[in-house]
């Protein structure tokens, strides 16, 4: 059996990268590290939705050496680091610990199978697309390779995080051709004599990459590639997903009163303390949601033919202006409408560890809790 790699902070900030890159972030948002040593080993991560002072305990109570939380810690830039200020105090003993935290924020909520893709399915959402539609920046990497030696630069690729494209990776596409070149007079040339134009049988591997591993992947083609100076192009695209960005649309499977539907949506999601806006007896079938607070959404629910947002935080005029447009809303409240993720990203980093053969576990926390009480 094949020797597992030991792991590293940094592991983890590829594996939640891959599928939830920086890119898909709110340009407001702060996510990815937030405190600890990239290069730290790492063998338990606990996931959250936020870091709070019972978070922490909890951390170091199961010997984890990660948090990977949905709220950032550090969401404006600080001024200062101070006991004397509540979030500092977490900083301070998260650093104490040794804990490494990261957050996953935006970038969760608008991936491909991501927060807002777990809300939808959970609350009996199908044929869901996203809200508003957002687009990841990708590059066409074509580099040329002399015959047999294809294999090599093209594995290298991929172990450096090209060719994903949805939920299929190692993608690329190779076709054989003939190269020409006339090598320097100060050139130390694999194929070929300086001074002397060669034309060699060589590959064109054509694969994808994200624009963050733009940098990684193209320096580990030059480290693999036989020739001192490898022919390559990078080609920015204007491809579009049709399975990323905030909030979700789709239909419930047959229409239902609004009343009725809140009564399932605080089943599937465990709580009793929703507010509806709209009539309750009128009958619902398309559906929007947004997990945690998606007001700014309530026009572009309403422009793709909603007849309901789900979502949490709605304010009175939020309210009111869903009523002039004729949009029923549900606020499901903030910490329900996303704690599922909890779940969710274990789920998905355990599964992502296991294919890169990562030992590493992933823990749900047990230690949130909504901070509004019904009475």
């Amino acid at each position: 059996m094949k020797r597992r790699n030991p792991a590293r902070i940094q592991d983890l900030i590829g594996l939640i990268h891959t599928d939830y890159p920086p890119s898909l972030a709110e340009d407001w948002d702060n996510v990815g590290l937030q405190v600890g040593d990239p290069t730290a080993p790492l063998e338990r991560v606990l996931i959250a939705l936020d870091v709070t002072a019972a978070t922490l305990s909890e951390a170091q109570s199961l010997n984890v050496q990660a948090i990977v939380s949905h709220h950032p810690l550090i969401f404006r830039p600080l001024k200062n680091i101070s006991a004397l200020d509540p979030n500092s105090r977490l900083l301070m003993q998260a650093i104490s610990a040794n804990l490494a935290i990261i957050a996953a924020h935006t970038n969760l909520d608008c991936g491909a199978d991501g927060l807002n893709d777990w809300l939808a399915a959970k609350i009996g959402i199908q044929e869901i697309l996203p809200l508003q539609g957002a687009t990841l920046p990708l590059y066409k990497l074509v580099v040329y390779v002399p015959v047999g030696h294809e294999e090599t630069v093209e594995s290298a690729l991929f172990a450096a995080g090209a060719g994903t494209i949805g939920a299929y990776d190692h993608c690329s596409f190779a076709s054989v051709g003939t190269g020409r070149f006339r090598p320097g007079a100060t050139s130390t040339p694999f194929i070929g004599t300086p001074g002397e134009e060669s034309t060699p049988a060589e590959i064109r591997i054509e694969t994808i990459v994200s624009a963050e591993r733009v940098a990684k992947v193209v320096d580990k083609m030059h480290k693999v590639h036989p020739y001192e100076e490898p022919a390559y192009d990078l080609f920015l695209l204007q491809n579009r997903r049709n399975d990323l960005g905030l909030g979700r649309i789709g239909r419930l499977p047959q229409a239902l009163p609004l009343h009725d539907y809140a009564r399932q949506i605080s089943a599937a999601l465990g709580t009793n303390s929703l507010r509806l806006v709209g009539d309750p007896q009128r009958l619902v079938r398309k559906v929007a949601c947004c997990g945690g607070s998606g007001a700014s959404l309530i026009f572009d629910a309403q422009r793709q033919g909603a007849d309901l947002l789900v979502t949490g935080d709605i304010k009175y005029h939020d309210a009111r202006n869903a009523l002039d447009l004729g949009l029923a809303l549900i606020d499901a409240g903030h910490f329900a409408t996303e704690v599922l993720m909890v779940a969710g990203l274990a789920k998905k980093l355990r599964a992502a560890a296991h294919r890169r053969q990562l030992p590493v576990e992933f823990i749900e926390s047990a230690s949130g809790q909504d901070p509004f009480l019904s009475i």
